[in-house]
C-alpha cells in the first residue's frame, strides 16, 4: 500500500478564513473581509480626504459645485438572468450609487473586458441592454474603453462603469447624520436579485419564476427629497444585503439599530427559497431597493411618497436608530426575542453583481 501524504496547505474550505494571506471570494462580498481589505490595504495606500467617507459614492466640491462620483465593476454570472443582464446592472448599479448621495446621474464611462472567444452576438446584446438602461435612467455614456484577454483568463464579459452627477443644494446624505429616533425605511421586498441569480445559475425552481429587481432608483430618491431634503442617509443594499448596509451605517454613525423582524418585507418566493437553501434574506443582495434613515417627524410623509412611486410601492418601516448598543444591529423576533444581525464575513452568494 502506498503511503498517503497529507498537505494542509493544499486544503480548501468554502468558508472564508480571515487569516489567510491570499484573496478569497469573500473579499468581494461586501462584508467584513471586504471592509478589512479596504481598511488595511487600499485606504492606507491611497490616502486623501475624499476617500474617508467610504460611501457608495464620493461627495466632492469642484469649482464651487457639489458633485457625486462613483465607480463599480460588474462580474455577474450568468450574463443574462430573469429581469436583466450584466449591461443593465452596469448602468443601474452606478446610477444608484450616485443616487444614494442625492445626486442625479449625468454621465457614465464604460469599460468592457472581453474574453477571447466570446460571441459577438453576446457582446452586442449586452451593449444594447446597457444603452437602453442608460436611456431609461436619463444618463449618457460619454466615454469608454475595451480590452480583450486570452481565453481562460476571463468569464466572457466584465464591465466597469464610473459616473458623475450633481448634488442638489441643501442635500447632505451621510451616515454621520443619523441620530437616535430616526426611522428606518426599506423601499420594497428584499433578497429578490440574489435569489433570482441563484435560481437561474443553479437551475433551481421555487414554484414561481423570480425576476431581479434591477432598476435605477434616481427618480424614487427625487420623490423622497421632494418631501424633505433632510433625509439623513440612503444606501442601496447590494453585496451583503440589507444586513451589511445597516451594519455599515450603525458603525459609521455610532448609533444602534433595532429592526422588527415581522415588518421586514420578504416576498414569499424569497422566503421559501432561502429556507430551502439555508440563507437569511437580510444577507441576500438587492439591485433595485434602498434603505433610508429619516427623521421621525418626516417618516410618514416620506413613506407615502415612496409608496406612490412604482419603485417604492412595497416600502415599509422596519425599525429605528437607538442610543443603546452603538454600532450594533439587532432584530426583534416575532416570538419576542432579540438576535444580533452581524456584518457578514464574506458573502452567501458570490458573483451576483
Amino acid at each position: 500500500m502506498s503511503e498517503i501524504t497529507l498537505d494542509p496547505e493544499t486544503w480548501s474550505c468554502p468558508a472564508p478564513v480571515r487569516e489567510r494571506p491570499r484573496i478569497v471570494m469573500g473579499h468581494g462580498g461586501g462584508g467584513a473581509l471586504s471592509a478589512e481589505l479596504v481598511r488595511d490595504i487600499f485606504a492606507p495606500a491611497y490616502g486623501g480626504e475624499a476617500l474617508a467617507g467610504m460611501g457608495d459614492a464620493a461627495a466632492l466640491t469642484l469649482g464651487g459645485v457639489r458633485l457625486a462620483f462613483s465607480t463599480d465593476t460588474f462580474v455577474v454570472r450568468p450574463l443574462f438572468f430573469p429581469g436583466g443582464s450584466i449591461g443593465d446592472l452596469a448602468v443601474n448599479g452606478t446610477v444608484n450609487d450616485l443616487a444614494m448621495t442625492g445626486a442625479r446621474a449625468a454621465y457614465l464611462s464604460c469599460g468592457f473586458v472581453l474574453e477571447e472567444g466570446v460571441e459577438l452576438e453576446v457582446v452586442d446584446r449586452v451593449a444594447k441592454a446597457l444603452g437602453a438602461a442608460a436611456r431609461a435612467a436619463g444618463v449618457e455614456v460619454a466615454t469608454g474603453d475595451t480590452k480583450v484577454v486570452e481565453a481562460g483568463h476571463g468569464d466572457g464579459i466584465f464591465i466597469n462603469t464610473a459616473g458623475i452627477g450633481l448634488i442638489p443644494a441643501g442635500v447632505d446624505l451621510r451616515p454621520q447624520r443619523v441620530v437616535p429616533g430616526d426611522v428606518v425605511i426599506v423601499s420594497g421586498g428584499i433578497g429578490v436579485h440574489g435569489v433570482a441569480i441563484m435560481s437561474v445559475r443553479e437551475g433551481l425552481e421555487f414554484g414561481v419564476e423570480l425576476e431581479s429587481d434591477c432598476a435605477a432608483l434616481g427618480s424614487l430618491v427625487e420623490a423622497m427629497l421632494a418631501v424633505t431634503p433632510d433625509l439623513h442617509v440612503l444606501r442601496d443594499p447590494t453585496r451583503g444585503g440589507l444586513a451589511a448596509a445597516l451594519n455599515e451605517i450603525a458603525a459609521a454613525s455610532g448609533t444602534g439599530v433595532v429592526l422588527r423582524e415581522r415588518d421586514l418585507p420578504v416576498p414569499p418566493a424569497v422566503a421559501n427559497a432561502c429556507a430551502i437553501l439555508g440563507l437569511d434574506p437580510m444577507y441576500v443582495a438587492n439591485e433595485g431597493k434602498l434603505v433610508a434613515f429619516v427623521p421621525r417627524e418626516s417618516a410618514d410623509a416620506v413613506l407615502a411618497a415612496m409608496r406612490a412611486h412604482p419603485l417604492g410601492a412595497g416600502a415599509a418601516i422596519i425599525g429605528e436608530a437607538v442610543e443603546e448598543h452603538p454600532g450594533m444591529v439587532v432584530a426583534r423576533t416575532p416570538l419576542g426575542g432579540t438576535r444580533v444581525v452581524d456584518l457578514p464575513i464574506g458573502e452567501q452568494l458570490p458573483r451576483i453583481c
